[in-house]
């Protein structure tokens, strides 16, 4: 069986890229290869710079957040995401099913955590919360059980830590991520699947492709919203903070939260931090509503509805 990278060069016909500008593609990563080097794949199939969020171990398969172009500035937030996984967990010994999902009870909820020693971390006591622990199946020392937790909740400290409560030991065999923030399995592809998408693309079908990488408004549905003027626009694709008479309306939101700031036609124009509570504005309200940490739109989509301040000539030298 070949691997992606060793079918990139005879595959593709064309070495133009296939992808320009923002966008996310959910990768089903496969168990071998590190989260870096299925990123590295990905940029080189399609020819743009990439980033991934939520880094799973060599070991580990499921769900991986490639950020395309500049979506990598989305990093931040997306490593915030829930996560969901299967985990096969092996005990060291026989134990009655009934107390293990006794245990199961006691680990649902917040816990303490000190990342395992492999991780590129700082072993640091940190505190995470399980949000749902279910146990799907016992079969002698075999364990299934899926997990819903915080990010950076690490699986197999969960497993040791199990295994001590039950008094026998444990530790995890197999895992699989199966959801991350809006992300579940139904959204994923196979790095099989991208390069035939590539290689269709590279010969004029984009279709397939073009269904596989999602907006980057998807993975933020649950930031509120404020929606500017047309005129505005351009003058934040250039940095600009948004004063309240470019704000059209806007949902709830309390100063200093991360907002999606939209175009009349909801397209995504970025992320701005609040300046201001949504309960003190009101239409055509002067002063500053939303600073800009990031933006997506490029400048120029829409027509400038600002002026350059002009400065003032300097006197000549006598």
């Amino acid at each position: 069986m070949t691997t992606p990278q060793e079918t990139l060069e005879p595959g593709q016909p064309d070495t133009t890229p296939l992808w320009h500008g923002a966008g996310i593609i959910v990768i089903d990563k496969p168990r071998g290869p590190s989260s870096h080097q299925v990123a590295a794949w990905v940029g080189k199939m399609l020819g743009c710079q990439v980033g991934h969020a939520g880094t799973l171990d060599p070991q580990v398969s499921g769900i991986l957040l490639i950020m395309l172009g500049n979506a990598v500035r989305l990093a931040p937030l997306l490593l915030k995401h829930d996560k969901e996984y299967v985990c096969l967990m092996r005990l060291h010994k026989d134990v009655d099913r009934q107390r293990i999902d006794e245990v199961a009870m006691e680990f649902t909820g917040r816990i303490y955590q000190r990342p395992p020693r492999r991780s590129a971390v700082k072993r640091l006591l940190r505190i995470r919360t399980i949000q749902q622990l279910d146990i799907l199946g016992v079969e002698g020392k075999l364990v299934l059980m899926k997990v819903r937790c915080d990010a950076g909740t690490y699986i197999r400290s969960l497993c040791h830590h199990m295994g001590l409560a039950l008094g026998v030991g444990a530790h995890m065999q197999e895992l699989r991520r199966t959801r991350s923030g809006v992300f579940d399995e139904r959204t994923m592809h196979t790095l099989h699947d991208l390069q035939d998408a590539c290689c269709a693309a590279a010969v004029g079908n984009r279709a397939a492709l073009d269904a596989m990488i999602v907006s980057v408004d998807a993975a933020v549905p649950d930031l509120p919203s404020v929606v500017v003027r047309d005129t505005a626009v351009d003058a934040l694709c250039h940095g600009a903070a948004l004063a309240g008479v470019g704000v059209l309306r806007c949902d709830e939101f309390r100063k200093d939260q991360i907002v999606a700031v939209l175009t009349e036609k909801k397209e995504f124009v970025g992320l701005g931090k609040a300046l201001a509570a949504s309960a003190i504005w009101k239409p055509g309200k002067t002063g500053l509503f939303v600073a800009m940490t990031t933006v997506f739109l490029a400048p120029g989509t829409y027509p400038r509805g600002w002026k350059k301040a002009i400065k003032p000539e300097k006197p000549a030298k006598s």
